[in-house]
Order: C-alpha cells, then structure tokens, then sequence
C-alpha cells in the first residue's frame, strides 16, 4: 500500500462499497479489457482447432499466462514445479492466482463459485477446467470430489486453495481438506507440492476480501497503473502415500506454507481481520 488514500479505498472495498475509478483508470481498463479479448480472438479457435487433433491443447496454458501480464502481474516463477501427477496446495489472495499459477504450469483448478460469476475471469479459468465449488453446499462435495478426480486426470496437475477464501497475504487461514479426500488414498504416483504466492508490498490492494464484489475488485486491479511482482513459490513436494489421511496431509502443507511465507515477509504471518461465515471463520482479537 503506497499512501493513507489508498489505504482508505481499500478498506472501503472491503465493506462493500465501489471503488472510484479515474479517467486514466478507465481507459486501462478499456485497453486492457481489450488486449484480453483479442487474446480471445488469437487462442481460442487454436485451442478448439488443436482438439480436432489432440487433446492435451496447450493454448489454455499461453492464454492465462498472458492474461495474467496484461492484468499487470509480472510473474517470477522460484523453484521447480511437477509437470505431471501432481497436487499443487496454495495460499489464495487474489483471481489473478489462477492466471498466473495456470500460465506457469497448465493446472487446473479447486476455486470458490463465485469466481466463476467474475466478468470474463470465470470463464478464462472455465477454459482450464476449474472445478468451481460453493463453500456452503455439503451435500454436493462427492460430486465435486468426482470432478476434481476427472481434472487430475485430464490436466495431470490440479491446484486447490484450502484456506476456502482469499485473503490478504498477510494471513494464512486454518485449511479446510474436504477437497483433499481425492488424496484419502492418494492415486497411484501422484505427490502434493506446496505452493506460495507471494504479492509483495502491492498484496493487501490486490486481496479480494470482506464483503468486496468481484466485479469491483476486478475493476481495481484493471484500473491501477503500472504493473505488480507476483513471486510463485514451488516448494518442495512430498508424497502423501505417507501421511495418514486429508487432515494430516492439509497440516503438513499449511505448516511448510506458513514457514515458507513467514520467511518470505520477514515476520509472523497476523490473524485475518474479516469474518468469514462460510468457512467458519472469527477473526481473532
């Protein structure tokens, strides 16, 4: 966060209420908006012509990754990700995570249905066969569960964002591993790789959090000026054929996240500041 103003507009989001946009602001979204819908016009009929000959198309990958640069993020990929028969688990702060971690292995998706009603950014993540969830609906997780097997198999790497919510990069929620039940028992070869997304001094204005809508965050992130550092973390996989059950699986994951992000900060991670219902979650004071 640059100033006091930009603080106060973003706690302001936060409660709900539209963000300001300026003339230069809206003229970035618009060139923007854009440079994603020619993107559109360029990868999707390759993508539907690969199909006719292939499957595994490698457009939605390239989309993403550009999608994510004309969005703003500048992608830095550290440390060596799995191509293949992988579960990447991941801290989750902003839409842009699925650009950029998409553009930067292929994965497919574990996401929160509401992503999927965000103007244009639903169906980009659509296109790479995100399994999109509601945090509410209990009955529904065996179907979900189905479908996130289909992607693994279909995608070879499948990244879930556990925490439930996205939060502001300063913060890592207790995780929630009903998702991870396709790991209880893990298919044959696959391992789980814990991923960091790391946003920087620019995190907390990226977050889309509280009672903020998509469309509006949407409309920040699009509206700023210049560009951001998105560090993507790729740390050292493990396999889960020797931890005992999803709730183990999810506690070794969140305590290499939580170091790993500590180290990256400089300091101890502080307890998230917006109640979130759906996953049970008090802020703690």
């Amino acid at each position: 966060m640059k100033s006091a103003a930009e603080a106060e507009l973003r706690e302001a989001a936060a409660r709900g209420e539209a963000t300001p946009v300026s003339l230069g602001g809206w003229l970035r979204i618009i060139v923007r908006s854009l440079a994603l819908l020619a993107l559109l016009i360029i990868f999707v009929p390759l993508h539907y012509a690969f199909r006719t000959l292939a499957y595994g198309s490698p457009f939605p990958m390239l989309f993403l990754r550009y999608s994510a640069w004309i969005c703003g993020a500048r992608v830095e990929v550290i440390g060596t990700h799995l191509k293949r028969d992988v579960f990447y688990i991941a801290n989750h702060i902003s839409w842009v995570d699925i650009l950029a971690l998409a553009g930067a292995s292929g994965t497919a998706f574990v996401a929160k249905a509401e992503l999927a009603q965000a103007p244009l950014v639903g169906w980009l993540a659509g296109l790479n066969r995100t399994v999109f969830v509601k945090r509410e609906n209990r009955l529904g997780v065996a179907e979900q569960i189905n479908a996130l097997k289909e992607a693994l198999v279909d995608n070879w790497s499948v990244t879930v964002f556990p925490e439930g919510t996205t939060t502001d990069g300063q913060s890592l929620l207790p995780f929630k591993t009903s998702m991870m039940s396709v790991l209880d028992p893990p298919p044959p070869g696959v391992l789980v790789q814990p991923v960091v997304l790391d946003y920087g001094e620019i995190a907390e204005w990226i977050g889309w959090i509280g009672e903020e809508s998509g469309l509006n965050n949407a409309k920040r992130v699009l509206a700023r000026k210049g560009s951001f550092p998105l560090k993507v973390y790729f740390l050292e996989p493990f396999s889960p054929e020797y931890t005992r059950g999803r709730k183990a699986i999810g506690e070794q994951a969140r305590a290499r996240i939580e170091e790993a992000l500590e180290e990256i900060l400089g300091k101890p991670l502080r307890p998230f500041a917006h109640t979130v219902p759906p996953v049970r979650y008090e802020p703690q004071h």
